[in-house]
């Protein structure tokens, strides 16, 4: 009798230690994918004061519309937490929105080879972003679900695994795809 006790204990604990630490990995991979889209962003910020130059030389009459995308890019760098990231990209891209209208306004920049190469640049990474956010929220939706289902909430909550933000971009409604390519 004590040995079938001892075994259920031992399959109790085997069975704890497997959910903790799938838990663990599913966690570490979310964090993984969010630091993936980190550096995304941190790409895109780093190549934002190039564009902007580039087109002061055409366009310097258009002052608010690079003190807007200066501030967006500010905001994004000091964002914490994962929406706070989220709303400075939006706030970004917006920004960004705003500065490739103003190209249009100006054919021999759309023709400049500098403006042309960053164009390139920020449209390869913006397809790196969405990609890494589809990974990230597709991990956090794993990690998150895990600990909603049973037996592995009870670990969960035992060692307080707590859920993660997804990375959401603005609603359909509200926004508007960016326009990178001319």
């Amino acid at each position: 009798m004590g040995l079938v006790i001892l075994m259920i204990l031992g399959v109790i604990v085997l069975l704890v230690i497997l959910i903790y630490n799938r838990l663990v990995a599913l966690r570490n991979q979310s964090e993984n994918a969010w630091h993936q889209i980190d550096v995304q962003l941190m790409k895109r910020a780093d190549l934002v004061p190039n564009l902007v130059e580039t087109v002061k030389g055409y366009a310097a009459h258009e002052k608010t519309v690079f003190e807007n995308v200066t501030k967006a890019r500010t905001q994004w760098a000091q964002a914490g937490t994962i929406q706070e990231k989220a709303d400075a990209t939006n706030q970004l891209t917006n920004a960004l929105k705003t500065l490739f209208a103003v190209v249009e306004n100006y054919p021999e920049l759309k023709a400049n080879q500098n403006f042309l190469l960053l164009q390139e640049e920020l449209s390869g990474i913006e397809n790196k972003i969405a990609y890494a956010r589809q990974f990230y929220n597709d991990s956090v939706m794993n990690y998150n679900q895990a600990q909603q289902v049973f037996p592995s909430n009870i670990i969960a909550n035992m060692f307080n695994f707590k859920p993660r933000e997804y990375f959401e971009i603005e609603e359909v409604g509200k926004r508007e795809v960016p326009k990178v390519g001319f």
